[in-house]
């Protein structure tokens, strides 16, 4: 039992470490948007431990990604912004774990479709949600950057939605192809 416990913390010190780093290496991460936002590969560790500890794991990992992204230059105009927007937006990528169960279950079966299935909802959850965290901190504390007679709304949904479905598309992708060739990355052994 303490072993597992050990090697769930270094696993998630280790790939929140890794997300961090596949979003600040410059060809590995596309800005899209001058106040923040990119197109990168940092939410594929942070699925990776949701699908492998279930909630847990995938949580812890997204808001150690969150805290780094506030340590490496993140944009903070309140604290509030700065917790909606990092600690919680990152955080809630975890929820992918939500899926974990079904996920081992259809990779112990050998059910590749299933195991895209679970994974893609995994994922399309935790993009959902990290979403709704930017989009949220977009409205309340990023309006005075929409266009003259843009809806605020429509302003922080194109904004954000502009960089965070091909981060869910890219992820899904690189998930796919891990999971598929890889199964045993799933599983926790001590």
């Amino acid at each position: 039992m303490r072993n597992k416990r050990v090697l769930f913390l270094v696993e998630v010190a280790i790939f929140s470490a890794l997300a961090i780093l596949l979003d600040v290496i410059p060809f590995l991460s596309f800005k899209l948007w001058a106040q923040g936002g990119s197109v990168s590969f940092a939410m594929v560790p942070v699925f990776i431990m949701a699908f492998r500890w279930g909630l847990s794991g995938g949580v812890l990992t997204g808001v150690l990604l969150g805290i780094y992204q506030i340590l490496f230059g993140a944009i903070m105009v309140t604290p509030l912004q700065t917790l909606l927007d990092y600690i919680v937006a990152f955080g809630v990528i975890g929820l992918a774990g939500v899926f974990a169960k079904p996920v081992w279950d259809a990779a112990a079966a050998h059910r590749k479709k299933k195991l895209m299935t679970w994974v893609i909802a995994g994922a399309f959850i935790g993009s959902l949600f990290r979403f709704l965290g930017h989009f949220v901190a977009g409205i309340v504390f990023y309006g005075e950057f929409a266009p003259e007679g843009q809806p605020v709304w429509l302003y922080s949904l194109i904004y954000n939605g502009g960089y965070m479905l091909p981060a869910f598309i890219v992820s899904t992708i690189v998930l796919g192809l891990l999971f598929l060739k890889r199964p045993s990355i799933l599983t926790q052994s001590a």
